[in-house]
């Protein structure tokens, strides 16, 4: 009979080097990492942060008032051609990100020996990088030339067959130029430069089909309705930017048939001469007339087109349920209405009728654009700054920390509200602004490293044999002291988020994009009715997204802190 032994968690020196609990060595981000999963709740904050990365990936394919597939009806009543609209009113940046969201994952679990995990997380990080320029570019030059304003030339040369291709493509070679630099002259790696242009191809092949934007106009269930088309949605529905006025301010689960009956419900109340709502029980003693269904008729003519179905037939239906005797008080009329299968809006509906599911899911991209972008812009600009000021030291490091502090001193919120009311309200000059006055914090820590690291002595054998500045500080020194600009970084995509809600709410948020912040500015309501739908849901989003970085950002702090992983051994 074996005794089964286990390795204590703790051990001390002198059982270490009596063989005891020692432990194979481990890379660094590796020790760091196992560090960091081994805490719930920081494993709760990744899974969080995947999950509003899925949803900012492909909430347009999930959440979409334009049908996934449709079928114009014939005059005899057969299915004619078969289209997807939701395909077709897909935009640029939402078919890249789909792309690269598939390929991402695909690519990190492919077997592929000469590539480490490390390696294929730069690869990723880089295409992304190279498609978000190119994107940026081919909406910044197609609104030009589809402008209202442009010149004659523009548009002649824009109506020109393949004009969106050729732009595409000159815009992408632009754009992958700088990677493509980097994998020759860096890396020195001729697959590479394959893999730069394969991404190149992708963006002028999608750039010239999703060259301009088209514009939403949500007909469908009305040709539904009419017999014209038939068709089938996506799991949610409804579109951000879709509003149904008949369904403003309607709870969760509400349905356009909800909306109908609280019409014909009001007008009962007001012919009775009750000023309170009329309780299940008064329905049950009011019963229907013929009034009753030509009240009904009326008031449906608000919701006839929210529906896939003829809204007359049904209540054609009902009158005839209630001639049969099977309705006989509105309390019955009631249930046989809203019991009917309708499009549900399960998160309810805002001040403007629209879908507030469908906004969640889709303000997911906003809230982690606007995070990793700015940040990103914060760190590169700090970590040039820093390591700057932390390699040479003396006047330079003088003359640049002024620097530092003098943005230090700017407000950045007030900053923003400033420039709202100046620049376009776009999430560009949005991430722009944020990035560029937050970089103070990055710049501290890496001048801090650098100033320990610039005397050790693979940094003077670096000076020794005359490598370049560049390589020195970014090649050398930087991979050993960005880490505690990591873990800051966590802390300050949570802070980026938090300012564009705070703008959202104030009504200065990036217009024409579904956010938290300008959902949770309607709680309100126009009427200063508390509305509780559109506080608890995108409020308890931004709360438990900000945790959820902060709570990475505590453990990946607290993973590489020499005094506490001494006290793990």
């Amino acid at each position: 009979m074996s005794i089964a032994t286990t390795e204590p968690e703790s051990v001390t020196g002198v059982q270490l080097a009596q063989g005891i609990g020692h432990q194979p060595a481990q890379g660094f981000w590796t020790e760091v990492w196992g560090q960091v999963i081994r805490r719930p709740a920081a494993v709760s904050g990744i899974v969080w942060i995947a999950i509003i990365a899925f949803f900012a990936i492909f909430s347009p394919v999930i959440a979409s008032g334009h049908p996934l597939i449709a079928w114009a009806i014939n005059e005899d009543g057969s299915k004619g051609a078969m289209s997807s609209p939701m395909l077709h009113m897909l935009k640029l940046s939402d078919v890249i990100l789909i792309f690269w969201g598939i390929w991402a994952p695909i690519l990190l679990l492919l077997p592929i020996k000469k590539l480490t995990i490390g390696e294929k997380l730069r690869l990723i990080i880089a295409s992304g990088i190279q498609i978000a320029i190119a994107v940026v570019l081919i909406g910044a030059v197609s609104s030009v030339f589809g402008a209202r304003d442009a010149s004659d030339w523009m548009r002649s040369w824009e109506q020109k067959e393949f004009f969106s291709y050729i732009a595409s493509a000159v815009i992408a070679v632009i754009a992958a130029v700088p990677f493509v630099a980097i994998s020759i002259g860096v890396y020195k790696s001729r697959w590479r430069v394959i893999y730069v242009i394969a991404v190149l191809l992708l963006t002028v092949i999608l750039g010239g089909w999703k060259w301009a934007p088209n514009t939403s106009n949500f007909f469908y269930r009305a040709d539904q309705t009419n017999a014209e088309l038939d068709a089938m949605y996506t799991l949610v529905p409804f579109s951000p930017d879709q509003s149904e006025t008949a369904m403003y301010n309607r709870p969760p689960m509400s349905t356009p048939l909800d909306s109908m009956w609280d019409r014909l419900a009001e007008e009962e109340r007001v012919r009775l001469g009750q000023r309170a709502s009329i309780s299940n029980d008064q329905l049950a003693e009011i019963m229907v007339t013929d009034t009753t269904f030509s009240d009904l008729r009326r008031v449906s003519a608000s919701i006839d087109d929210l529906l896939s179905y003829p809204l007359y037939d049904l209540i054609d239906e009902l009158e005839a349920m209630a001639d049969s005797g099977q309705i006989t008080d509105l309390f019955t009329l009631k249930q046989a209405i809203v019991g009917t299968s309708a499009p549900t809006h399960v998160m309810g509906t805002d001040t403007l009728g629209q879908d507030v599911l469908s906004q969640m899911m889709h303000a997911c991209r906003l809230s982690i654009s606007i995070g990793f972008i700015s940040t990103g812009i914060a760190v590169v600009i700090g970590v040039i700054v820093g390591s700057l000021m932390g390699y040479f030291g003396g006047w330079v490091d003088l003359l640049l920390y002024r620097v530092v502090e003098i943005f230090m001193a700017i407000p950045v919120l007030f900053l923003l509200i400033v420039a709202a009311s100046v620049l376009p309200r776009n999430i560009y000059f949005m991430m722009a602004i944020i990035g560029c006055f937050t970089w103070t914090g990055a710049a501290r820590f890496v001048r801090a490293e650098f100033m320990k690291l610039r005397e050790t002595d693979y940094v003077q054998a670096a000076k020794a044999v005359g490598l370049p500045l560049w390589s020195i500080l970014f090649k050398h020194m930087l991979p050993n002291g960005v880490t505690p600009v990591l873990v800051e970084s966590s802390f300050a995509i949570a802070a980026a988020i938090l300012i564009e809600a705070t703008l959202s709410y104030l009504g200065l948020g990036p217009s024409g994009q579904a956010s938290w912040g300008k959902l949770l500015s309607n709680a309100s309501g126009e009427t200063s009715d508390f509305i509780w739908w559109l506080a608890i849901f995108p409020g308890a989003a931004i709360f438990l997204t900000t945790m959820a970085y902060n709570l990475i950002g505590e453990a990946l702090r607290d993973a590489i802190d020499p005094k506490l992983k001494k006290a793990r051994v």
